[in-house]
């Protein structure tokens, strides 16, 4: 099914991408959807950027603002099948904005605190730090212009990287979830795209992007992941507020972890979540609250697994 998924979402990209000089343009500078991009949290949150809820506002286009994130995961406490299963609990406090720096140019940067535990038969264990700061340059390759009365189209691309600013403990490698962290300790850079269509107060969002991850000063590599989403909205104006429910789905693929040079077995795999949302905005600020369910998994050879995840953000406009 997931196959079938990223295989309609590429052809989403291709096919209107190519459409979009055909078509005329809206007065939509104010609910272009600001970048989505998913998670970088290596199979469970230790260095969650965005926990898949996206990276920036449906509403605000330029902004800075505070996001908490909430991830429960179950996990196996032992590497045996009749092992007892244990709740991990990923949080995460995120100053992020998105900030114009020049014409079609835009940069994006997420500053990620964590406080994680979880309960094995031991007693409970929780790690609290930063985890790993990330910056995203965005470029507007092709925009609708101004006074259309059909569709309006958005394509963006971009690249970044993600900072080992976030603490790796390399005595978690040896548990079920070595994503027990609050960071990867290595420098991971992505490739990033995003198309997104607009016709009236409805519009659809296609998000795809390419995190490859380097080897730590521990001789321990994340597997690298690849993230896809597709989101429907619709834009509600009213005297004093404007509302935008979303709903979609959102994937995320992960190749085995590798220590020193040889694959970490049970450490790849992949997840589809639906995602529903709702954002409010009235004068410069919005609030908007996410939450995502899993619909299919296959994290760490079934070891783990995502039970839900949780965001709400408050935001100001620049």
């Amino acid at each position: 099914m997931k196959k079938y998924i990223i295989i309609v979402l590429l052809i989403c990209q291709a096919t209107l991408a190519g459409t979009a000089k055909d078509s005329l343009d809206l007065n939509y500078s104010r609910y272009v959807p600001a970048y989505e991009f998913e998670d970088f949290c290596d199979a469970c949150g230790c260095s969650a950027s965005g926990g898949g809820m996206g990276f920036s506002s449906m509403l605000n286009q330029n902004f800075v603002g505070l996001r908490y994130m909430y991830q429960s995961y179950t996990s196996r406490e032992g590497i045996f099948n009749n092992s007892p299963w244990i709740d991990e609990n990923f949080n995460t406090i995120q100053a992020w904005a998105r900030i114009p720096v020049f014409k079609n140019f835009q940069v994006s940067a997420l500053v990620p605190y964590h406080f994680n535990s979880r309960t094995p038969s031991t007693g409970k264990q929780t790690i609290e730090g930063i985890g790993d700061i990330t910056l995203l340059g965005l470029y507007t390759i092709y925009q609708t212009h101004k006074d259309s009365t059909l569709f309006v189209h958005t394509l963006q691309a971009g690249a970044g990287v993600k900072a080992p600013t976030g603490k790796y403990n390399g005595a978690n490698n040896g548990s079920v979830n070595p994503s027990f962290q609050l960071g990867t300790g290595s420098w991971d850079y992505m490739l990033a795209t995003e198309y997104v269509i607009k016709h009236k107060q409805w519009g659809f969002n296609t998000m795809l992007n390419y995190i490859l991850k380097t080897k730590n000063d521990e001789h321990y590599q994340f597997g690298d992941q690849f993230n896809y989403a597709g989101t429907l909205f619709y834009v509600v104006e009213k005297e004093k507020l404007t509302l935008v429910p979303q709903v979609g789905l959102a994937g995320e693929v992960y190749a085995s972890n590798r220590q020193y040079d040889e694959d970490v077995p049970n450490t790849k795999g992949d997840i589809l979540f639906g995602k529903a949302g709702l954002e409010v905005g009235s004068g410069k600020f919005s609030m908007g609250v996410n939450a995502m369910l899993p619909i299919s998994q296959n994290l760490t050879g079934g070891k783990v697994e995502a039970n839900y995840r949780l965001a709400i953000n408050l935001n100001y406009s620049l």
